[in-house]
C-alpha cells in the first residue's frame, strides 16, 4: 500500500470585479476498493456562502460552493493524505476472452452492472468516433484477439504515435483532430483511445485524477511539478473494468490517484463555474504529489531548520 499527500491549487484572477459567482468541482478522490482517503479538506477564498458535497450520477464527490461576495480573485486549494492499494489481480492479458465477446456480452444487458458498463458504449459530447478512428483502432483488433492484449496493443501505438504537446490542444479539441495532428496532452489521448474502443463497441470510460511523477536521476522531486491527470478504464467481462494510462503507457497501479470518472471530460472537470462579472481572467494551477514519507521528512526538516541552535 503506498499513501500521497495531495496538494491541488486553482487561482483565478480576474480582470474585473466578480459580483457573484457558482461552482461545481470534482476535486475530492473516490473511495473505491483500492483507494481510501485518510483526509481531506477543501479551502475556498473568499469564504462562500454555503458549500454542499454530494455524490454525482457516477458515484463521484462533488462539491458545489456559491459566492456572493464582490471579489477580483478566487481561491480554491485541495489538500488530502489518500492510500492506493495494488489492484486486485487480473487475468494475464492474453487470456482475457476475444474483443468480439467483449463487445456482444453488453448487447444483452441484466442486472445493474450490465447497465452501468452500457452507458459508457456510446458517443459522448467530447467522444465522437469516424470512420478513420474505428479503423485506426482495428489495425489493433483482429479478429479473436483477446480484448485486453487489443486495448494495451492500441495504448503502445497511442504513446509511440502520439506526440505530447501542451500547445496543440484545449479542452474542447476534438478527437478527429487530435488524430489527424497526432499531438495532444493525457486528456486527448484518454479520449481518443475511448472513442477507438467505443468505435468498436466496446465500454470505456474517461478517468480523471493524479499521477505520481519521478524527478530525472540525481534531482530531487520538484514539489508542484505535478500535474492533474487522465487515463481511461476498458471494460472486461469477468473481470471488470482495467486502467490504462496511453500518455504514459502503462496500465494503472499504485502510482495513479483516483478522483472521478464518467463518459468524457466534460462529466468530471476539476473546477467550472458560471460567473457574473469578471471579464477575462487568468489562471494558475498547481499540483503536488508526495509519497507521504518523504512530506513527513520535508515537515521534520522545516520544523529543525526554524529551531534556534544549540549555544556554545
Amino acid at each position: 500500500m503506498s499513501a500521497y499527500r495531495i496538494d491541488h491549487e486553482t487561482r483565478y484572477v480576474y480582470e474585473s470585479t466578480v459580483v457573484t459567482s457558482q461552482h461545481v468541482a470534482w476535486l475530492e478522490p473516490r473511495q473505491v476498493s483500492y483507494q481510501a482517503n485518510r483526509s481531506y479538506e477543501l479551502a475556498i477564498d473568499p469564504a462562500p456562502l454555503r458549500v454542499i458535497r454530494r455524490v454525482d450520477y457516477f458515484g463521484n464527490i462533488v462539491h458545489h460552493f456559491e459566492l456572493l461576495r464582490p471579489h477580483h480573485e478566487l481561491r480554491v486549494s485541495s489538500r488530502g493524505v489518500v492510500e492506493v492499494q495494488a489492484r486486485a489481480t487480473r487475468v494475464a492479458p492474453g487470456a482475457s476472452p476475444a474483443w468480439e465477446q467483449a463487445r456482444d456480452a453488453r448487447r444483452h444487458p441484466s442486472g445493474e452492472v450490465a447497465r452501468d458498463v452500457a452507458q459508457f458504449v456510446f458517443e459522448s459530447p467530447q467522444v465522437a468516433t469516424t470512420l478513420d478512428i474505428s479503423t485506426f483502432a482495428r489495425a489493433s483488433f483482429s479478429n479473436g484477439r483477446p480484448v485486453l492484449e487489443a486495448a494495451i496493443a492500441l495504448m503502445h501505438r497511442i504513446h509511440e504515435e502520439f506526440t505530447f504537446d501542451t500547445t496543440a490542444t484545449n479542452p474542447a479539441t476534438p478527437v478527429s483532430k487530435v488524430l489527424a495532428d497526432r499531438r495532444g496532452v493525457c486528456q486527448d489521448f484518454a479520449h481518443f483511445q475511448i472513442a477507438c474502443l467505443r468505435s468498436l463497441g466496446l465500454a470505456a470510460r474517461y478517468v480523471s485524477g493524479y499521477l505520481l511523477t519521478d524527478p530525472p536521476p540525481g534531482q530531487p522531486r520538484l514539489i508542484g511539478a505535478d500535474a492533474s491527470h487522465a487515463w481511461l478504464s476498458v471494460y472486461c467481462p469477468a473481470h471488470g473494468w482495467v486502467d490504462l494510462d496511453p500518455t504514459n503507457d502503462v496500465i494503472v497501479e499504485r502510482r495513479h490517484v483516483t478522483i472521478a470518472w464518467g463518459r468524457d471530460y466534460g462529466d468530471v472537470t476539476p473546477l467550472r463555474g458560471v460567473l457574473l462579472g469578471g471579464d477575462d481572467h487568468q489562471l494558475f494551477v498547481g499540483v503536488s504529489v508526495v509519497p507521504i514519507e518523504d512530506a513527513v521528512a520535508a515537515a521534520s526538516a522545516v520544523r529543525t531548520a526554524k529551531t534556534p541552535a544549540d549555544g556554545p
